[in-house]
């Protein structure tokens, strides 16, 4: 039992029973219950935002290895996206050059997908943003990857038909010049012979007598075959496949017609000066993919490096051209 408490009453001087009453004892136990239950909430909010509870610290784990996975896994995007760049340099810059096939396009091989939000079911979640990214590089990675597919897929088709390809691309000169003397006008702004202006001569003039041999400069089909006495006068233009087309000019005699197929080193014809020629030669030039280029770099196959050099040096020379 609990002890009686007393006091000295000075009235009565006597000591007294001290008397709690109900009420301010309930007020008294509340008030406890009170202080208790503030203690508590403090005590438990510093808890919460001070100390991890054990699912709390099991899911920190988680999100530090999922943090650190993740890390590896963008480090990992980069060295396949550097990877997959040296390849494509490669393909566009040696591959593609060795095979005369053009270079794919930045906006090819960078191109998204169009259309829909792909990514519309990702959104709204905390870490969306993160998730979003990676699937896109992904999505990037992966079009890419099928484009290069592609680009070797046409590299190797290339490969296989690579000797028909060798043998079609125009390599030798369409007349017989061992010398080196026959060259008369090369690729360039030259002084043309009738209007003595500066224009632009798109071949090369190779001089000989009338009835020289010319010579298809590769393997093709003969693709037209016209006689005038206009122009380039007689003259034979040979497919070669490949974008490339040869054009032999100011013929006097034609020995190929339409649809024909020649071998290089086949005769087509004789040099004569039909057309608007001031003297008999023929005039060659090379097409590829419908532009006309320098034929000087096309004669390969019949000179030694000393003599190409010597080539290039006399078809550069500023002179007069024969049409």
């Amino acid at each position: 039992m609990p002890k009686a408490k007393y006091y000295f009453n000075t009235n009565s001087l006597k000591y007294e029973k001290v008397v709690i009453p109900w009420g301010k004892r309930i007020l008294r136990v509340l008030g406890f219950v009170a202080t208790a239950i503030v203690f508590s909430v403090v005590i438990v909010a510093i808890a919460y935002a001070y100390l991890d509870s054990p699912k709390e610290k099991q899911l920190k784990r988680e999100i530090s290895q999922l943090t650190l996975q993740y890390e590896i896994l963008q480090q990992r995007f980069e060295h396949v996206d550097n990877v997959l760049r040296d390849i494509q340099h490669r393909d566009d810059n040696i591959y593609r050059v060795i095979f005369e096939a053009e270079p794919i396009p930045a906006t090819v091989r960078k191109a998204g997908y169009g259309g829909v939000n792909r990514y519309k079911a990702l959104e709204g979640m905390e870490n969306s943003e993160m998730i979003i990214n990676t699937a896109r590089k992904l999505d990037e990675l992966t079009k890419q990857l099928y484009v290069q597919s592609k680009s070797f897929d046409e590299i190797v088709e290339l490969a296989k038909d690579k000797s028909h390809m060798l043998a079609s691309i125009p390599a030798i000169q369409p007349v017989s010049n061992k010398d080196l003397t026959r060259i008369a006008s090369g690729f360039g702004y030259r002084i043309h012979p009738i209007y003595k202006t500066s224009k632009m001569h798109e071949g090369i003039d190779f001089t000989a007598p009338i009835g020289t041999d010319i010579y298809a400069a590769g393997n093709g089909t003969i693709k037209e075959v016209v006689y005038g006495d206009r122009g380039y006068g007689n003259y034979v233009l040979i497919s070669h496949g490949f974008g490339y087309e040869t054009l032999y000019a100011h013929m006097s005699k034609v020995n190929a017609r339409a649809g024909q197929k020649v071998k290089r080193g086949d005769v087509i014809g004789n040099v004569g000066s039909t057309g608007a020629s001031t003297a008999p030669h023929l005039h060659y030039e090379v097409i590829k993919q419908g532009t006309k280029i320098n034929p000087i770099n096309f004669f390969y196959n019949d000179l030694t490096p000393e003599e190409y050099e010597k080539m290039i040096e006399i078809s550069s020379q500023s002179n007069q051209s024969f049409d």
